[in-house]
């Protein structure tokens, strides 16, 4: 057992907190967290989830983990902070749907070009076919008019049109006066919980651009969308702010590993939880009304 692991184990007996507990509390598996202690980390799914393991244990049994790493760095072995992320960039999988897709769009966009440029073409003929039309129309209904007997206006009957016409303009004018329409603005239901996930709806906008910030220690964040597939996972440090739209989705689910580290904001309004759990899913979705527009 290494002293960063004893180190840890003391925190967590004096907390009264066992291995269960602990794993209750920091999501994660009962085997790693023994690993912590007895500093075998070759059971670790990989070096970057090492640091990122001992700080959730540090901060759920009351310790500094920034403090903790730094006072036991010879036992704690190095890491690339990005290799998660590059390794989902870098995936096979991925570059291989890319190309696919891109193959098929260059085989689709030229009989997309055709199709256009022969409904432009169709719609300019019925453009100026219509026009003809009513230019035909408009000759045939003047000669087919019959002369009208014009009667004389005296000054009785001017003073009367002109009554009538003062009267007609003071109506148009108030038919033409319509109620301006206010757009509704946007609006953030109260967190409903239910166990580690706490949903919230958005009404009054057809956006949906989420932008956390991490505030006093260290915390893991990810977002998955509807398809259950997570973006951005990993863990971010103190000052550090990251974005990310579901716009397209109307949907959204934010894994915070420190929800009191994270600082929430739904199209820069900021949304706050009513659960004080450390480990909280933000569960963010517009409304269907919205979503239907």
């Amino acid at each position: 057992m290494t002293e960063l692991g004893t180190r840890l184990k003391e925190a967590r007996l004096a907390k009264g907190y066992s291995l269960e507990d602990l794993q209750e509390l920091t999501k994660i598996q009962k085997r790693y967290l023994v690993g912590i202690e007895e500093g075998n980390y070759s059971i670790m799914p990989g070096s970057f989830y090492v640091r990122a393991f001992i700080k959730q244990y540090a901060e759920a049994v009351g310790l500094d983990p920034e403090e903790l790493l730094d006072q036991f760095k010879k036992d704690v072995p190095g890491t690339q902070t990005a290799e998660v992320v590059e390794s989902y960039k870098q995936s096979p999988s991925r570059r291989k749907l890319a190309n696919r897709s891109s193959n098929k769009t260059m085989e689709v966009m030229p009989k997309v070009i055709v199709a256009l440029f022969i409904i432009v073409i169709i719609a300019v003929i019925s453009i100026l076919y219509w026009a003809k039309s009513q230019e035909s129309n408009d000759v045939y209904e003047d000669e087919a008019k019959p002369i009208e007997y014009v009667k004389p206006t005296t000054d009785e009957d001017q003073q009367g049109t002109e009554d009538g016409a003062a009267t007609e303009d003071t109506e148009e004018s108030v038919e033409e006066e319509e109620p301006v329409v206010e757009e509704p603005a946007q609006a953030i239901s109260p967190g409903q919980v239910n166990g580690e996930d706490v949903n919230f709806e958005v009404t009054g906008t057809e956006e949906l651009k989420i932008r956390v910030e991490i505030t006093n220690s260290a915390s893991w964040i990810a977002f998955r969308n509807t398809q259950g597939v997570d973006n951005l996972g990993k863990m971010y440090n103190p000052g550090e702010t990251v974005e990310y739209d579901a716009t397209a989705d109307g949907y959204v689910r934010i894994r915070l590993g420190s929800a009191a580290s994270a600082k929430v904001f739904v199209n820069d309004e900021e949304v706050t939880s009513p659960s004080n759990g450390v480990t909280q899913n933000f569960i963010i979705q517009l409304a269907q009304e919205q979503q239907a527009q």
